[in-house]
Formats: structure tokens, sequence, C-alpha cells
């Protein structure tokens, strides 16, 4: 019977996945809940980590994500691009000594912009070492934050972040275009048609003229909130300068992924889609040789 060696946890704002792990990688037992940084009182993530061993086993603890940002447990440093495992694994911040550390982030400075991530790292680069991605690659993370990251000999050569996913909460949820995007938002001609909009470059007019284009009989209602998903995840797509020969593989589950990729091969592209939770795994459990 193979031995648990640890537990990795990729503890975001929202959720947290933990992954009893052998040392050789081997992913034994996982667990999701909704024990996610908003969900921790201040000064209770002792007492979480706890309760994770009573469930999983009396086991080290490798975490990373929000865990370890200054809102969680203690905040971890961030490694400047390029940054790979080894840079990652040299920087843990230990929070309880020998047993639990956190995994760093990873920041990106230079005079044009700057940008940050918690957590996304450890799959980006758990995708390489899996080999589920080349080592000189564009990946995609779909999501609330949506990250791109272009990885060069195996490391997180550079990356920018979209507030794609927010974005379409807000304006679900607080603008004038609430009334309208209630309906449930699937792949089909008012997606397509959102991204076809994209491509005119033009964001914040367009969304202002979903609305327009509703209460004028343009659009159906019921169709709103798939045209504008599409809009803005078009326009996400588009930023990122992707050619007709590249290739974007996406980390994420597949429902979300399809949207994604759908877009990327609107422009041209090719996608491929990746296992997040396999990229994760192989990511932490690297970070876990380095450091025995």
């Amino acid at each position: 019977m193979t031995q648990a060696a640890f537990i990795g946890i990729d503890w975001g704002t929202t959720n947290r996945r933990s992954y009893v792990m052998a040392a050789d990688g081997t992913v034994l037992r996982t667990e999701r809940d909704d024990r996610g940084l908003r969900a921790v009182p201040n000064g209770k993530f002792a007492q979480e980590a706890a309760a994770i061993r009573a469930r999983l086993g009396d086991l080290p603890m490798l975490c990373a994500g929000m865990v370890g940002s200054v809102k969680g447990w203690a905040a971890a440093p961030y490694v400047p691009c390029p940054a790979d495992l080894e840079a990652l694994a040299s920087r843990l911040t230990w929070v309880e000594m020998g047993r639990t550390a956190i995994v760093p982030g990873v920041s990106l400075v230079n005079p044009e912009r700057s940008d940050v991530m918690r957590g996304e790292e450890v799959q980006l680069l758990g995708a390489v070492v899996a080999g589920l991605v080349p080592p000189d690659a564009l990946l995609c993370q779909p999501g609330t934050h949506c990250k791109w990251a272009w990885m060069e000999a195996g490391a997180i050569g550079s990356f920018r972040t979209s507030m794609t996913g927010e974005l379409f909460a807000l304006l679900r949820n607080h603008s004038l275009l609430s009334d309208y995007l209630g309906a449930p938002v699937a792949i089909g001609d008012a997606f397509r048609s959102g991204l076809q909009t994209a491509a005119k470059g033009t964001l914040l007019g367009s969304l202002f003229g979903e609305r327009a284009a509703a209460l004028l009989g343009q659009i159906a209602p019921d169709d709103l909130a798939a045209h504008t998903s599409g809009l803005l995840i078009g326009s996400d797509v588009r930023e990122q300068a992707i050619g007709p020969d590249d290739t974007v593989y996406i980390l994420s589950d597949p429902a979300l992924g399809a949207f994604y990729g759908t877009a990327i091969e609107q422009v041209g592209a090719k996608s491929q889609l990746v296992d997040s939770h396999a990229a994760f795994a192989a990511g932490i459990a690297a970070i876990w040789r380095h450091i025995q």
C-alpha cells in the first residue's frame, strides 16, 4: 500500500481542495469544501489545518493560494518572473515549523505594468513538470480573474491577469444590464455573436449597446447573458494577440474551458484542455520533492 507523505492544499478565496499525496506525487485522496479564505475568521487558520489533519491524517502540509495573502494565514512573498519550481520551493513561508508551509506567489514588474498571482503558479509549473504542456507554451486559466501565462523553458516567463469573470458578475448583479443577465450562459448562436462583436475592439461602447439591443428588440432578452459573456471573453482573448498558428492550453474544468476554447478557435488558433487538478497535484508534489 502506498504511504501518504503530505497534504497539498489549493486554498482559494471561496473554495479549498486538499490532496493527500505520496512522495512520488500519487494522489491518494482528495477533499473539496467551501472553507476558502472568506470562510475562515482571522486567527483561525491553525484550527482549520488541525481539522484537516483530523480528517485526512497527521501529515505535513504545503498550502498554496490566497491562504498566503495579507488576509490569509501569513503573507507569503512573491517570487519575480521568471519563476520556476525551485524558486518557489526556496521561498516557502513556514507557519508551523517543519509542519505547515505556504508556497509564495509570483509577481511581474516592468515599466509597462505590474501583476501578481497566488495559487495559479503551482498549476502552471505543474502542467509542465507533468508533461501536460510543452515547456514553452501559452497557458490560460479561466475564472474570476483569468490568467494568461507565457511559459519559457518550463518557467513562468510572464503573465497577464484579466478581470473577465469578475466584470461579468458585477454587470450581472450591479449594473444597468442586471435585469437582462439572469439567464444561463451557454455556447450557442448568442455567445458566438458576442465573440463577433468583440472583434470590433470597442468593449466599453459595446457593453452599453447590449442593453440598447434588448430594448430595441434586436436581441432576445434571454440571449443577452450569453451574448455579453461572448463579448467579454472574446475581448479577453483578443487582448492577448494570439496568432492563427498558436495553441493555447486551457487549465480548467471542461464546462468553463469550452467557452474559452470556442473564443480561441474563433480567432483561428487551437485550444487544448488540460486537467487543472492534475496540474496542481504535479506542481505541489514537485515542490515537496525539492524540500526533502
